[in-house]
């Protein structure tokens, strides 16, 4: 199976991983570097963009925080009701105003009636949604939880993964387990 070119954009932290594009049918390769800065917006003390969004559309598409939570090796995923086969990371659009952090905790509580305990900024991607079809741009923050996770809203079910036996959205597969698992 060819898996397309990597179209992660670097994170806003002077040593965030960062991936270089590499032809069809490679796993990207990350490295660690120099991150561009926006010209403008805020700044958590993390690294990561607190600017509010105002709307959860960009030019790049819709925007998303999720959460890349891994206990024992294996990364926490979601199915929605409205693809119940397709495995995404936890998480969801900001509302208007709300900063890429601010959604996550919504979400999480939302979806998976937890907290979390920690976030910390680990990369965003740019790519198409699987669902929508449309690009989006995706926030994600490696997340440690409080409490045990139990599907709710619109989440159909929630799996522990290595990145096999599951059919897992492509941001998921060609983006975040490299650089989780």
């Amino acid at each position: 199976m060819l898996l397309p070119p990597c179209r992660m954009e670097p994170v806003p932290t002077e040593t965030a991983p960062r991936c270089r594009a590499t032809p069809a049918g490679r796993r990207p390769r990350c490295r660690v570097g120099p991150a561009r800065r926006p010209s403008s917006g805020g700044w958590d003390d993390e690294g990561m963009d607190v600017t509010p969004t105002g709307s959860p559309e960009t030019a790049a598409g819709p925007l998303v925080s999720a959460a890349a939570v891994v206990e024992n090796g294996r990364l926490l995923v979601v199915s929605k009701t409205a693809a119940p086969g397709l495995f995404y990371l936890p998480g969801g659009k900001p509302e208007p105003g709300e900063t890429a952090r601010e959604a996550l905790v919504r979400e999480l509580g939302e979806e998976l009636g937890v907290r979390p305990r920690s976030l910390t900024p680990l990369t965003e991607i740019r790519a198409t949604a699987a669902l929508e079809g449309v690009p989006m741009t995706m926030t994600v923050f490696r997340a440690t939880l409080e409490g045990r996770p139990a599907p709710a809203a619109e989440i159909a079910a929630l799996r522990w993964t290595d990145g096999t036996g599951l059919d897992l959205a492509p941001a998921v597969r060609d983006h975040v387990l490299p650089l989780v698992l």
